[in-house]
Formats: C-alpha cells, sequence, structure tokens
C-alpha cells in the first residue's frame, strides 16, 4: 500500500501512527496492495477554506476525504482492482479541541488517528448521512480501530461521533 503522508498544519503529530492506522483499515477492508493514498494535514485556515469551497460551510473541520478511483471494499476471495484511492485532509487543531472535548478526553494524536480511519472510510463510500449508514459506518471505524489499538497493546476509547 502506497500512502503518503505531508504535514503542512505546522502541528507536531504522530505521523508514523497516521500511516499505521490507514494501512491498516485498508487491509482490513481488502483494498488491493498496490493501491494509493495521501494524507495531508493542514492548518485550521487551509481546512476553513477547503470546507467552504467544498461543503459551503463556515469554519475548520477536523477531517475532509476526496475519493478519486471510487474503490471500494473488496469481499473475500474477490480479485482486488488497483488505482488511487483519494486525499484525506485531517486539522491537527480541530482534532485537538475535539479530543480533549470527547467524554473519553483523549490526545489529539488519538484523534487523528480515529479521523484517519473515518476519512478512509469516506474514499472508500461510507457515509453517515442517514442514520442507517451512520451506525454502520461508525461500528465499522470503532471496530477497526479498537483492533489496530489491541493490536498495538494501546487501549482503545469511546470517541464522540466527528463533526463535519
Amino acid at each position: 500500500m502506497s500512502i503518503d503522508i505531508a504535514n503542512e498544519s505546522g502541528w507536531e503529530a504522530d505521523e508514523e501512527a497516521i500511516l499505521d492506522v490507514a494501512r491498516y483499515a485498508l487491509d482490513k477492508m481488502r483494498i488491493h496492495p498496490l493501491s494509493e493514498l495521501s494524507v495531508i494535514l493542514v492548518d485550521s485556515e487551509a481546512m476553513e477554506q477547503l470546507h467552504i469551497q467544498w461543503m459551503d460551510l463556515p469554519g475548520p473541520t477536523d477531517v475532509m476525504s476526496f475519493p478519486m478511483d471510487e474503490l471500494r471494499p473488496g469481499k473475500e476471495g474477490e480479485e482486488l482492482p488497483q488505482g488511487l484511492l483519494g486525499d484525506i485532509v485531517l486539522c491537527p487543531e480541530v482534532a485537538k479541541a475535539q479530543g480533549a472535548a470527547a467524554p473519553s478526553q483523549h490526545s489529539m494524536d488519538e484523534e487523528l488517528q480515529l479521523l484517519t480511519v473515518h476519512g478512509v472510510l469516506h474514499v472508500l463510500g461510507y457515509d453517515h448521512e442517514e442514520p442507517e449508514e451512520e451506525r454502520q459506518m461508525f461500528a465499522l471505524q470503532k471496530r477497526i480501530l479498537d483492533d489496530w489499538r489491541a493490536g498495538r497493546g494501546l487501549g482503545g476509547i469511546s470517541p464522540a461521533p466527528t463533526t463535519h
């Protein structure tokens, strides 16, 4: 899996964990191992501009996803196509505030890990516009994140839903 990360935010972030959780999520979703993903960390001003431009909503948000080749999760025994998954844009400043405000009061890096999985699911076609879609997506997001953390010897957190 080719995953590029660019931290243009000016914030220190655990980029290795972001790469690792993205790779784990893509493996769990049976995405072709030669597919490509880009993860970009930006400051709140850049995120606000993207949020206005693409969603017509004010203020910065936590994560935005820009799917490219519309790849979908694979099924067991299925030959998977490879391609460009797209871009995930994260905002550490918003992640820090959300982590601190969450009932579990977790770190910015823990929130960025959650948002990375959230972004991966979005580039794979998952959404949370409808209540059933939200239940399905957030349950899958939690399962992937908890499994990844358990494999790293980290405790799971019960994250608050993302705000975007």
